[in-house]
């Protein structure tokens, strides 16, 4: 008997995290919701609390089209220069 193995090389991309915040005073708050039930209820509520403490504005939420795939490229890129930071939910 031969054993073959059937897995193949990860493919490894270089990437590197965003600073962390060092704080939120002030900042404009990007909401991705995956249209999963009470999702949008989730982010309206936590952006309206973290508006309360914090200041700042809220950008209208946008919304990806599959739940499980990640969001497309190009809403990342138009949110990005807009927003300082970005929550998504998954609600049900």
């Amino acid at each position: 008997m031969k054993l073959v193995d059937p897995t193949i090389p990860a493919n490894i991309q270089e990437s590197q995290r965003a600073p962390a915040l060092t704080s939120l005073d002030g900042l404009t708050i990007g909401l991705l919701w995956n249209q999963k039930v009470n999702g949008d209820k989730l982010l309206t509520e936590t952006a309206a609390l973290l508006k309360s403490r914090f200041g700042g504005r809220v950008l209208p939420m946008r919304v990806k089209g599959n739940a499980s795939a990640p969001a497309p490229s190009d809403i990342l890129t138009n949110l990005s220069p807009e927003c300082d930071y970005l929550i998504t939910a998954s609600g049900d």
